[in-house]
Formats: structure tokens, sequence, C-alpha cells
């Protein structure tokens, strides 16, 4: 029986995955970002404290050029789901190939800073091992890889 218990800790982890939900910010809003939990899981553009803390995303030109720009960056990546978008926000989900854990990764555009908001969380456990950080910076890359170039 003792054997097994690696076995039933990994379905159970599997179970609570599927059974998670997207948070919401505080308000209620889904346009928004939610705060980050208190556990190293999340980075947030947003965050007033360094452990969560992600610079967000910059553009030149239009929020919609910028919109569309990121939408093609994220159809192009591994495990990516886009939820909805709006005019000012995109919320995605990325699927683990492994265990199927889903991290909840929202964009919100801000057109007179010209910047675009941000948070990755997994939806589950206490630590990621720093995928999320190091998913946002895949994201910056490849955002700023396909921007427009200066005549």
């Amino acid at each position: 029986m003792t054997r097994n218990i690696p076995v039933f800790v990994a379905i159970a982890l599997m179970l609570s995955n599927c059974a998670a939900n997207r948070p919401v910010a505080p308000d209620g809003k889904k346009g928004d970002l939610a705060a980050c939990p208190d556990r190293p899981n999340c980075v947030s553009s947003l965050s007033d404290d360094k452990r969560h803390f992600i610079a967000p995303l910059t553009y030149e030109g239009t929020m919609a050029e910028a919109s569309a720009r990121l939408m093609s960056v994220l159809e192009q990546m591994k495990g990516a789901k886009i939820v909805s978008r709006t005019d000012t926000s995109i919320q995605a989900e990325f699927t683990s190939t492994v265990f199927g854990f889903v991290d909840d990764v929202d964009f919100r555009f801000d057109a007179a800073d010209r910047r675009i908001d941000l948070r990755s969380a997994s939806r589950v456990g206490y630590t990621d091992f720093g995928v999320n950080r190091r998913r946002v910076e895949e994201i910056r890359r490849r955002f700023q890889a396909a921007a427009p170039s200066e005549p």
C-alpha cells in the first residue's frame, strides 16, 4: 500500500487541478487583474512586492496593433488557449504537458501609457519553480521581436 502513495498523490493533484477555477479581481470584474496570493506561483506587473513583481509589456503604435501582436504571440505558444478577448484585455490559459496543470495569464491594456499590465499565476499548488516568470519573459521576448521596425 505504501508504494501506491505517490500514485495517489499524483491523482489527487490532477483532480484538484481540474476543480480549480480562474480567479477574479476583488471587485469581481474579470477584465481587471486579481492580486497575487501569498505564494511564489504568481507574477504581476501591479504587485507592490519584489517577489511577485514583473515589468509590464510596453509598446509603440496603437493599442489595437499591440493587441493583435500579442494575440499572434500567444497563439503560437505551446499549451496556450485564449479564453476571452475584449478591446482592453486578453485572458489566456496555459496547460502543462505532463500533468495538465493550468496557469491563468491575464493582460490589461493601458492606451494612455502604452503599456500592458499582466498577471500570470498557477491555479493550484504552492510553488511553480519560476514557470510563470519565465513564461512572461518569453512572451515579452516574442512580443518585442514581433514589433515593427523603425523606418
